[in-house]
Parts: C-alpha cells; structure tokens; sequence
C-alpha cells in the first residue's frame, strides 16, 4: 500500500514515543515517554517528555521541544532551522559543526512511525530509533 503524504494536522495530539540510543561505544540507553504535538500561532509546538535510562546511570527526567510549520520545516527552540521532514517518509540531514545529524523517517505503518537518527563527526557517534504510537483510547 502505497505511503500518502504527511501533513502537519496529521501528528496533532498525544503520541506514545519508545525510543533506543546506541552509541558505536558503551552501553545503550533508553528512553519512554510521551510527545505532544499541539496548535500554535504558524504551526505545531511539539514537546516530548519521558524519562532517559542510561546503563549505569541513575534514570532521569528528560524533554525536548520544537516547532513544526505547515511545510514540515522543524526548528529548534531559539527558532534556529533543524531539518524538514519528508512528507512521504525518507532523509533528512543537519550540520551541527562538527557533528553530522541523519535521519529517515519511515511512515510505511500509520499511523505510528519511526525516525532513525544516526550522528557521526568527532564528539558524537550514536544511532537513535525513536518509534512514536497513538495511545490507546
């Protein structure tokens, strides 16, 4: 079945978000929460929260948030541009000197979906796998 074209409205709401961190070194983390996606003025606030479980580690409090256009354009929170989602799923990249951030979105399964970080430069070297559901009703 042939994947239709995301659109802002389609991610409004509630969402479960499961997320794996795997660094090329050490131990994987973790990360179960919630992620939020909500009208404002020009497009949609998303903020997730959730708690982080690194191996070896105390368990922490962890949240991120962005802002989504009606063009799929993500930004950061000071309004910086991140990234634009690809309407039918695929690749997205972001330099962050001197680090290089990749992603692939994957909707072939709405409407949960996944996006597949990998991050590569002298400072980071990890693939994270965020996979996000609609909670059940």
């Amino acid at each position: 079945m042939p994947v239709e074209p995301r659109k802002l409205f389609d991610f409004e709401g509630r969402w479960r978000l499961a997320r794996v961190i795997r660094p090329a070194q050490g131990p994987e983390g973790r990360f179960d929460g919630k992620a939020l996606w909500q009208p404002v003025r020009g497009g949609m606030a998303y903020e997730e929260r959730g708690v982080l479980r690194l191996d070896g580690q105390q368990e922490m409090q962890a949240e991120r948030r962005y802002f989504w256009d009606a063009a799929l354009d993500v930004y950061f929170d000071d309004g910086r541009f991140f990234h634009t989602v690809p309407a039918l799923g695929g690749a997205a990249h972001h330099w962050c000197a001197p680090d290089q951030y990749d992603v692939t979105y994957d909707f072939s399964e709405w409407p949960a979906f996944r996006a597949v970080w990998r991050v590569k430069g002298p400072r980071k070297d990890y693939e994270m796998i965020s996979r996000y559901t609609r909670p059940e009703e």
